[in-house]
Protein backbone atom coordinates (compact mmCIF):
# COMPACT_ATOMS: atom_id res chain seq x y z
CA UNK A 1 0.00 0.00 0.00
CA UNK A 2 2.78 2.44 0.93
CA UNK A 3 4.73 1.49 -2.18
CA UNK A 4 1.78 2.16 -4.49
CA UNK A 5 0.99 5.46 -2.76
CA UNK A 6 4.51 6.85 -3.10
CA UNK A 7 4.94 5.45 -6.61
CA UNK A 8 1.76 7.17 -7.83
CA UNK A 9 2.79 10.41 -6.09
CA UNK A 10 6.18 10.39 -7.83
CA UNK A 11 4.97 9.63 -11.34
CA UNK A 12 2.14 12.16 -11.04
CA UNK A 13 4.30 14.79 -9.29
CA UNK A 14 1.53 15.21 -6.71
CA UNK A 15 3.28 15.05 -3.34
CA UNK A 16 -0.06 15.64 -1.58
CA UNK A 17 -0.87 12.01 -2.34
CA UNK A 18 1.75 10.85 0.17
CA UNK A 19 -0.15 10.39 3.42
CA UNK A 20 2.09 8.84 6.12
CA UNK A 21 -0.83 7.76 8.29
CA UNK A 22 -1.71 5.17 5.64
CA UNK A 23 1.15 3.04 6.95
CA UNK A 24 -0.37 3.30 10.43
CA UNK A 25 -3.75 2.23 9.07
CA UNK A 26 -2.28 -0.81 7.36
CA UNK A 27 -0.57 -1.87 10.60
CA UNK A 28 -3.86 -1.61 12.49
CA UNK A 29 -6.19 -2.91 9.79
CA UNK A 30 -4.03 -5.53 8.04
CA UNK A 31 -0.96 -6.49 10.08
CA UNK A 32 -2.20 -6.47 13.68
CA UNK A 33 -3.93 -9.64 14.81
CA UNK A 34 -6.64 -7.56 16.47
CA UNK A 35 -7.55 -4.10 15.21
CA UNK A 36 -6.47 -1.64 17.94
CA UNK A 37 -9.37 0.79 17.46
CA UNK A 38 -13.04 0.41 18.33
CA UNK A 39 -14.35 1.34 14.91
CA UNK A 40 -15.87 -0.17 11.80
CA UNK A 41 -15.12 0.20 8.11
CA UNK A 42 -17.75 2.85 7.49
CA UNK A 43 -16.43 5.02 10.32
CA UNK A 44 -12.85 4.66 9.08
CA UNK A 45 -13.83 6.01 5.67
CA UNK A 46 -16.08 8.80 6.93
CA UNK A 47 -13.78 10.00 9.72
CA UNK A 48 -10.60 9.95 7.63
CA UNK A 49 -12.37 11.87 4.86
CA UNK A 50 -13.83 14.46 7.26
CA UNK A 51 -10.52 14.98 9.05
CA UNK A 52 -8.50 15.42 5.86
CA UNK A 53 -11.08 17.81 4.41
CA UNK A 54 -11.23 19.89 7.59
CA UNK A 55 -7.42 20.22 7.67
CA UNK A 56 -7.34 21.57 4.12
CA UNK A 57 -10.23 23.95 4.85
CA UNK A 58 -8.32 25.33 7.83
CA UNK A 59 -5.30 26.03 5.62
CA UNK A 60 -7.47 27.66 2.97
CA UNK A 61 -9.70 29.83 5.11
CA UNK A 62 -8.28 30.19 8.63
CA UNK A 63 -5.86 33.12 8.95
CA UNK A 64 -4.88 32.69 12.61
CA UNK A 65 -1.44 31.63 13.82
CA UNK A 66 -0.26 28.10 13.17
CA UNK A 67 -0.62 26.96 16.77
CA UNK A 68 -4.27 28.03 16.84
CA UNK A 69 -4.94 26.23 13.55
CA UNK A 70 -3.41 23.02 14.93
CA UNK A 71 -5.38 23.32 18.18
CA UNK A 72 -8.56 23.88 16.15
CA UNK A 73 -7.89 20.65 14.23
CA UNK A 74 -7.18 18.80 17.47
CA UNK A 75 -10.44 20.02 18.99
CA UNK A 76 -12.41 19.12 15.84
CA UNK A 77 -11.10 15.54 15.81
CA UNK A 78 -11.97 15.16 19.50
CA UNK A 79 -15.49 16.34 18.72
CA UNK A 80 -16.14 13.94 15.83
CA UNK A 81 -14.53 11.01 17.66
CA UNK A 82 -16.99 11.59 20.49
CA UNK A 83 -19.95 12.01 18.12
CA UNK A 84 -19.10 8.76 16.30
CA UNK A 85 -18.41 6.90 19.58
CA UNK A 86 -14.98 5.66 18.54
CA UNK A 87 -11.33 5.91 19.57
CA UNK A 88 -10.03 5.99 15.98
CA UNK A 89 -7.27 8.50 16.82
CA UNK A 90 -5.28 8.31 13.51
CA UNK A 91 -7.68 10.93 12.18
CA UNK A 92 -5.80 13.48 14.32
CA UNK A 93 -2.77 13.12 12.07
CA UNK A 94 -4.94 13.23 8.94
CA UNK A 95 -6.37 16.55 10.09
CA UNK A 96 -3.17 18.22 11.35
CA UNK A 97 -0.70 17.13 8.65
CA UNK A 98 -2.00 19.48 5.90
CA UNK A 99 -1.75 22.37 8.38
CA UNK A 100 1.90 21.55 9.06
CA UNK A 101 2.69 21.23 5.36
CA UNK A 102 0.45 24.16 4.32
CA UNK A 103 -1.42 21.88 1.93
CA UNK A 104 -4.43 23.56 0.36
CA UNK A 105 -4.90 21.22 -2.59
CA UNK A 106 -8.09 19.16 -2.90
CA UNK A 107 -5.84 16.30 -4.03
CA UNK A 108 -5.02 15.60 -0.37
CA UNK A 109 -8.54 14.84 0.96
CA UNK A 110 -9.46 12.99 -2.23
CA UNK A 111 -6.38 10.76 -2.01
CA UNK A 112 -6.93 10.14 1.72
CA UNK A 113 -10.51 9.07 1.03
CA UNK A 114 -9.50 6.76 -1.82
CA UNK A 115 -6.68 5.13 0.15
CA UNK A 116 -8.94 4.66 3.17
CA UNK A 117 -11.45 2.96 0.90
CA UNK A 118 -8.76 0.64 -0.47
CA UNK A 119 -7.66 -0.28 3.05
CA UNK A 120 -11.14 -1.16 4.27
CA UNK A 121 -11.93 -3.12 1.10
CA UNK A 122 -8.71 -5.11 1.52
CA UNK A 123 -9.53 -5.70 5.18
CA UNK A 124 -12.97 -6.97 4.18
CA UNK A 125 -11.38 -9.40 1.71
CA UNK A 126 -8.89 -10.61 4.34
CA UNK A 127 -11.76 -11.26 6.74
CA UNK A 128 -13.89 -12.92 4.07
CA UNK A 129 -11.12 -15.39 3.16
CA UNK A 130 -9.97 -15.88 6.78
CA UNK A 131 -6.57 -14.21 6.48
CA UNK A 132 -7.37 -12.23 9.62
CA UNK A 133 -10.08 -12.32 12.32
CA UNK A 134 -13.32 -10.45 11.67
CA UNK A 135 -13.32 -7.06 13.36
CA UNK A 136 -16.47 -6.83 15.47
CA UNK A 137 -17.33 -3.23 16.26
CA UNK A 138 -18.69 -2.27 19.67
CA UNK A 139 -19.25 1.49 19.99
CA UNK A 140 -17.38 3.12 22.86
CA UNK A 141 -19.75 3.85 25.71
CA UNK A 142 -18.89 7.51 26.10
CA UNK A 143 -20.28 9.73 28.79
CA UNK A 144 -20.56 13.08 27.00
CA UNK A 145 -19.71 15.12 30.09
CA UNK A 146 -16.60 13.06 30.80
CA UNK A 147 -15.56 13.25 27.15
CA UNK A 148 -15.87 17.03 27.13
CA UNK A 149 -13.71 17.19 30.27
CA UNK A 150 -11.20 14.72 28.82
CA UNK A 151 -10.78 16.49 25.48
CA UNK A 152 -10.68 19.91 27.13
CA UNK A 153 -7.86 18.71 29.35
CA UNK A 154 -6.07 17.12 26.38
CA UNK A 155 -6.40 20.34 24.42
CA UNK A 156 -5.08 22.50 27.27
CA UNK A 157 -2.12 20.22 27.93
CA UNK A 158 -1.31 19.96 24.24
CA UNK A 159 -1.45 23.75 23.77
CA UNK A 160 0.89 24.30 26.72
CA UNK A 161 3.36 21.70 25.41
CA UNK A 162 3.15 23.22 21.92
CA UNK A 163 3.98 26.78 22.97
CA UNK A 164 7.78 26.47 22.80
CA UNK A 165 8.06 24.33 19.61
CA UNK A 166 5.66 26.59 17.72
CA UNK A 167 7.25 29.77 19.08
CA UNK A 168 10.70 28.61 17.94
CA UNK A 169 9.37 27.15 14.65
CA UNK A 170 10.52 23.63 15.62
CA UNK A 171 7.13 22.08 15.03
CA UNK A 172 8.34 18.54 14.35
CA UNK A 173 9.02 18.06 18.04
CA UNK A 174 5.24 17.61 17.81
CA UNK A 175 5.04 15.72 14.52
CA UNK A 176 1.43 14.63 13.86
CA UNK A 177 2.05 10.92 14.65
CA UNK A 178 3.50 12.00 18.01
CA UNK A 179 0.26 13.84 18.73
CA UNK A 180 -1.61 10.61 17.95
CA UNK A 181 0.78 8.78 20.31
CA UNK A 182 0.10 11.33 23.03
CA UNK A 183 -3.66 10.92 22.64
CA UNK A 184 -3.39 7.14 22.71
CA UNK A 185 -1.20 7.11 25.82
CA UNK A 186 -3.55 9.53 27.58
CA UNK A 187 -6.14 6.74 27.69
CA UNK A 188 -5.56 4.90 30.99
CA UNK A 189 -6.92 1.71 29.41
CA UNK A 190 -4.46 1.72 26.50
CA UNK A 191 -2.12 -1.32 26.46
CA UNK A 192 0.63 0.97 25.11
CA UNK A 193 0.89 2.60 28.55
CA UNK A 194 2.37 -0.63 29.91
CA UNK A 195 5.51 -0.29 27.75
CA UNK A 196 6.24 3.43 27.33
CA UNK A 197 9.99 2.93 26.82
CA UNK A 198 9.32 0.48 23.99
CA UNK A 199 6.92 2.98 22.41
CA UNK A 200 9.48 5.81 22.62
CA UNK A 201 12.17 3.53 21.19
CA UNK A 202 9.93 2.31 18.37
CA UNK A 203 8.90 5.82 17.36
CA UNK A 204 12.52 7.02 17.39
CA UNK A 205 13.74 3.96 15.49
CA UNK A 206 11.05 4.37 12.83
CA UNK A 207 11.91 8.05 12.29
CA UNK A 208 15.62 7.22 12.09
CA UNK A 209 15.07 4.45 9.52
CA UNK A 210 12.90 6.71 7.37
CA UNK A 211 15.42 9.57 7.45
CA UNK A 212 18.44 7.34 6.88
CA UNK A 213 16.98 5.62 3.84
CA UNK A 214 15.71 8.91 2.39
CA UNK A 215 19.15 10.52 2.80
CA UNK A 216 21.20 7.58 1.53
CA UNK A 217 19.03 6.08 -1.18
CA UNK A 218 17.13 9.11 -2.46
CA UNK A 219 19.26 12.18 -1.81
CA UNK A 220 22.73 10.62 -2.11
CA UNK A 221 22.31 7.79 -4.60
CA UNK A 222 19.27 9.00 -6.54
CA UNK A 223 16.90 6.07 -5.98
CA UNK A 224 13.16 6.83 -6.24
CA UNK A 225 11.25 7.50 -3.05
CA UNK A 226 9.15 4.37 -3.46
CA UNK A 227 12.32 2.27 -3.08
CA UNK A 228 13.08 4.05 0.21
CA UNK A 229 9.49 3.51 1.30
CA UNK A 230 9.31 -0.23 0.68
CA UNK A 231 12.67 -0.89 2.38
CA UNK A 232 11.70 1.28 5.34
CA UNK A 233 8.41 -0.60 5.75
CA UNK A 234 10.16 -3.98 5.60
CA UNK A 235 12.65 -2.94 8.29
CA UNK A 236 9.92 -1.54 10.54
CA UNK A 237 7.71 -4.60 10.16
CA UNK A 238 10.62 -6.86 11.15
CA UNK A 239 11.17 -4.68 14.22
CA UNK A 240 7.47 -4.70 15.13
CA UNK A 241 7.32 -8.47 14.75
CA UNK A 242 10.40 -8.83 16.94
CA UNK A 243 9.13 -6.78 19.89
CA UNK A 244 5.46 -7.77 19.38
CA UNK A 245 4.16 -4.21 19.76
CA UNK A 246 1.83 -3.30 16.91
CA UNK A 247 1.76 0.46 17.49
CA UNK A 248 0.31 2.13 14.36
CA UNK A 249 1.77 5.66 14.87
CA UNK A 250 5.23 4.14 14.30
CA UNK A 251 4.19 3.43 10.71
CA UNK A 252 3.15 7.04 10.22
CA UNK A 253 6.35 8.51 11.70
CA UNK A 254 8.32 6.16 9.41
CA UNK A 255 6.95 7.87 6.28
CA UNK A 256 7.06 11.48 7.46
CA UNK A 257 10.71 11.80 6.20
CA UNK A 258 9.49 11.02 2.68
CA UNK A 259 7.67 14.36 2.55
CA UNK A 260 10.04 16.54 4.59
CA UNK A 261 12.48 19.04 3.17
CA UNK A 262 15.91 17.38 3.08
CA UNK A 263 17.33 20.06 5.38
CA UNK A 264 15.15 18.72 8.20
CA UNK A 265 16.14 15.07 7.90
CA UNK A 266 19.28 15.14 10.05
CA UNK A 267 17.56 16.49 13.15
CA UNK A 268 14.14 14.87 12.70
CA UNK A 269 14.92 11.64 14.67
CA UNK A 270 16.29 13.71 17.55
CA UNK A 271 13.14 15.83 17.53
CA UNK A 272 10.98 12.70 17.54
CA UNK A 273 13.00 11.24 20.42
CA UNK A 274 12.67 14.40 22.53
CA UNK A 275 9.02 14.90 21.62
CA UNK A 276 8.16 11.26 22.37
CA UNK A 277 9.75 11.47 25.83
CA UNK A 278 7.96 14.71 26.75
CA UNK A 279 4.57 13.68 25.37
CA UNK A 280 4.75 10.18 26.90
CA UNK A 281 5.70 11.58 30.31
CA UNK A 282 2.85 14.10 30.22
CA UNK A 283 0.32 11.49 29.09
CA UNK A 284 1.31 8.98 31.76
CA UNK A 285 1.47 11.49 34.61
CA UNK A 286 -1.47 13.76 33.84
CA UNK A 287 -4.03 11.22 32.61
CA UNK A 288 -4.37 8.58 35.26
CA UNK A 289 -8.07 8.66 36.02
CA UNK A 290 -10.23 6.02 34.35
CA UNK A 291 -12.40 7.07 31.42
CA UNK A 292 -15.47 5.33 30.13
Amino acid sequence: MAFVMVFVAEISHETEIIFPEICALTIGAWVSEQQPWATNKRRIFILMSLAALFGVLVVKFCTTKLIFQVCLCFAFTGFILTMFKTNFVPIISACILPVYLRTDSWVYPISVSLMSLIIILAQWLMEKYHFRPVNNFNPCQFDIKQQVIKWSKLLIVFCLIALIPFKTHQIYFLAPPLIVMFTELSNPKSPARLKPLYIIGLMTFASFVGCLLRLLLNELWGFPLFVCTILACIILFFAIDKIKIYFPPAGAILLIPMILDKSLLIKFPLEVFAGAIILSFCALILFRESNT
